[in-house]
């Protein structure tokens, strides 16, 4: 594919990724569905074009998004998760089958507690947890349970995208583009 291809398609994939990252400060309560939306445009240029390119276009995603985009927790939820995740998804399926949930749940919850603390310290939200009093020391329990259970499903459909890409819209789609 000539470079001026692959200039235009990654413009393209860092526009629709910021698009995504934008409708967070548009919709409520979707800082957390449109970074993972805009990481599964990263699927489709890592297959196809490779993951130099899709890794620049989660650069270039990331820096627009910190000038553009209204929700800083989104913002810092795609560059610390979900912008690269389904970029390095492969490469640690690759690893032996007991490993790889392991690694991956190591992985999440890092940048999950990362993430949490970076919200209250970073971008000055207050803690959340504080206002249970007593219980709040439960919640964070519950609460990282759950986000472990929203990841992994997250993970599952992930690779169900991906395999839709693959057999579905890259035979039926793309080879008619082509």
């Amino acid at each position: 594919m000539k470079k001026s291809a692959l200039v235009a398609i990654g413009g393209l994939a860092s526009a629709l990724c910021v698009l995504l990252m934008f409708m967070t400060g548009l919709i409520p309560f979707s800082t957390y569905v449109f970074p993972g939306m805009a990481g599964i445009v990263l699927i489709a240029v890592a297959t196809e074009i490779g993951g130099a390119t899709a890794f620049l276009v989660f650069l270039a995603t990331s820096l627009l998004s910190l000038f553009i985009v209204p929700d800083r927790e989104s913002v810092l939820l795609f560059i610390m998760l979900l912008g690269y995740y389904p970029m390095i998804k492969p490469k640690l399926e690759r690893l032996p089958k007991p490993f790889v949930f392991l690694v991956k749940g190591i992985l999440f919850n890092v940048v999950i507690v990362a993430f949490y603390y970076a919200t209250i310290y970073l971008l000055g939200i207050p803690d959340l947890l504080s206002d249970w009093g007593s219980l709040g020391k439960y919640t964070s329990y519950v609460a990282l349970g759950l986000a472990n259970y929203t990841f992994f499903m997250y993970d599952f459909l992930l690779s169900r995208v991906l395999l839709l890409y693959i057999h579905w819209f890259r035979p039926r789609i793309l080879k008619k583009l082509s």
